[in-house]
């Protein structure tokens, strides 16, 4: 429910504050006044176009403001758009430089056009006369056939995320695919040539190892040898003067326990000696001076090298490039598996789909046949003589697919005797457009099938000059239908009409005044006798008489 409506410096408005109700709310007021002005305050607030033309001449800016009851679909949209929750009401604030420029602000917070037109059908449908503000696009019109035959888009809404989930993978699949098929070739030489070379982890430095000893063999073994002779066979030989030394050391333990410890250190350092002798002699005797070995060994670092350089900076590295590519070659082998389970789950999806689809046309052309009935009969009750028609398209290619189906639903009107069905929006009468959108909402709420899941519609609906080229009965009929319709949702309409004006459960008139040189414009909210008075000036016109209030009295008191 709309709960306030502020302007600032916004056409011929100063400062004005509107504090609506639930039920009927009607603005009534002068011609000329700035009843639309207000209308159109609110349009912008729910997304319409803005123009510097707008801005109160010698503003710097134009400000229009309003609160509404927030609900539970609202704040997922804010929740989508990064908004922080107000609590129970929805702020929307809009700013109009008089440069052009504009800024919006949705709980005070930066926002965008685009997420004031994102809450607009949660929150108002504006019927303004010049347009049908971002109210009854294709999707509203779908949605207000729905909810007039209680169909519920649950069941189209699995099948289509279902098959959407599949085509999804699918399509990764299969563009994954094509990228693999080019790395085939590729993959398949990498794997062979690795595999050809049969690596052992580390085995590059041992073979680095090996080739300094073979490369320098006979260096090797003399130097070994020479350390042999020196340590333990020559004739001034480390183990032979430590074997000696031992004897005398001995000998002076024998009688002197001082030098026991001491001769078992030279017995411990005659031993290792002994150790490192022999490790110098197998080390010798173990050296090959092969030149075919050293080739071998040369020609086998070389692969190893040219492994490196293309697949890694290790052996370890190399190993586990091949294994790698082994596991995208499976995984190329197994594709086709892979492919066809997913193909024939996109078929289960689609077929689902399809039927899903195809009963929820069945159903929406059913409603569109009564509702179209209804409406007609609603709005020729309005001072109108139309032909009404619902028409639902089910366009049932691919690319139509959507969580609501495949349907495209249409409202069509001929004015006129003679004239063809035309869409809504081709209606060049703003009046004839907010009669019939009265008309349409009033059959809907009156006739419409109680869902188990109700489809949500807009909380309040905005009818601006409604009663243009009516009067009588017919202006008594749009007033009883306005507050039938008032009942289930807030209604705000401007009207000229005091068979309407009577119907009102809040009453506000516009006035405009002369103010320092400047014209101003200011709303108030009537009691019962301001009331009374405003409709006796709408029956009599300017002079109110007895007689007028008598019979706004009677109108008051009819109404209720």
């Amino acid at each position: 429910m709309l709960v306030e409506l502020r302007a600032e410096n916004y056409a011929v408005i100063d400062h004005a504050i509107a504090v609506f109700g639930p039920g009927l709310n009607l603005l009534t007021g002068e011609t000329g006044a700035g009843k639309s002005i207000l209308v159109d305050a609110l349009a912008l607030l729910m997304g319409g176009k803005s123009s510097a033309e707008v801005v109160r001449h010698g503003a710097d800016k134009a400000v229009v403001s309003c609160v509404f009851e927030s609900t539970a679909s609202a704040e997922s949209i804010l929740e989508e758009n990064g908004v922080d929750s107000g609590g129970n009401d929805v702020i929307l604030r809009r700013e109009i430089l008089s440069t052009g420029k504009g800024r919006v602000f949705v709980n005070n917070q930066p926002a965008t056009v685009a997420v004031l037109r994102q809450l607009a059908p949660e929150l108002a449908l504006v019927h303004a006369q010049s347009e049908s503000l971002s109210s009854f696009d294709q999707a509203q019109q779908r949605a207000l056939l729905d909810r007039f035959g209680g169909i519920s888009t649950d069941a189209v809404a699995e099948t289509y995320n279902r098959w959407r989930a599949a085509q999804e993978k699918l399509d990764d699949l299969l563009q994954g695919e094509q990228d693999r098929l080019h790395m085939v070739d590729l993959w398949s030489y990498q794997q062979k040539e690795i595999d050809a070379a049969r690596l052992e982890p580390g085995e590059d430095e041992a073979l680095e190892t090996e080739k300094r000893v073979l490369a320098n063999a006979e260096k090797l073994y003399a130097a070994a040898m020479g350390a042999f002779e020196q340590l333990y066979e020559g004739d001034a030989s480390a183990e032979g003067a430590l074997r000696a030394a031992l004897r005398n050391i001995q000998e002076l333990a024998h009688y002197d326990a001082r030098f026991a410890e001491p001769a078992q250190q030279l017995e411990s350092a005659r031993a290792t000696v002994g150790d490192v002798g022999s490790s110098l002699r197998d080390y010798a005797e173990g050296i090959n001076a092969s030149p075919e070995r050293l080739v071998e060994i040369e020609d086998r670092l070389a692969l190893l090298d040219r492994l490196k350089r293309k697949y890694g900076k290790t052996i370890d590295e190399v190993i586990a490039f091949g294994e790698e590519v082994a596991g995208k070659l499976a995984e190329v082998e197994d594709r086709d598996e892979i492919l066809k389970a997913l193909k024939a789950e996109l078929d289960t999806a689609s077929a689902a789909y399809r039927a899903a689809a195809a009963a929820l046309t069945a159903e929406r052309k059913s409603a569109a046949a009564k509702l179209a009935k209804l409406a007609e009969a609603q709005i020729n009750s309005l001072a109108m003589k139309v032909r009404f028609e619902v028409a639902v398209t089910a366009t049932e290619e691919q690319p139509h697919w959507a969580a609501s189906g495949w349907d495209q639903v249409e409202y069509r009107i001929s004015t006129n005797p003679g004239e063809p069905l035309k869409s809504l929006h081709e209606i060049a009468s703003g009046g004839e457009m907010s009669r019939v959108m009265l008309a349409l909402k009033v059959s809907v709420e009156e006739g419409a099938v109680k869902p188990k899941k109700k489809t949500p519609t807009p909380r309040t609906l905005v009818f601006d000059e409604i009663d243009i080229g009516i009067g009588g009965r017919a202006a008594e009929a749009v007033g009883q239908k306005l507050k039938s319709l008032s009942r289930g949702q807030q209604v705000l309409c401007v009207t000229h009409l005091p068979q309407i004006a009577a119907f009102a459960d809040q009453h506000f008139v516009v006035e405009k005044h002369e103010s320092g040189g400047r014209t101003k414009m200011q709303i108030r909210l009537l009691d019962d006798q301001a009331r009374t008075q405003e409709v006796a000036r709408m029956v009599s016109g300017a002079t109110v008489t007895e007689t007028s209030l008598k019979h706004a009295a009677q109108l008051i008191a009819a109404s209720r």
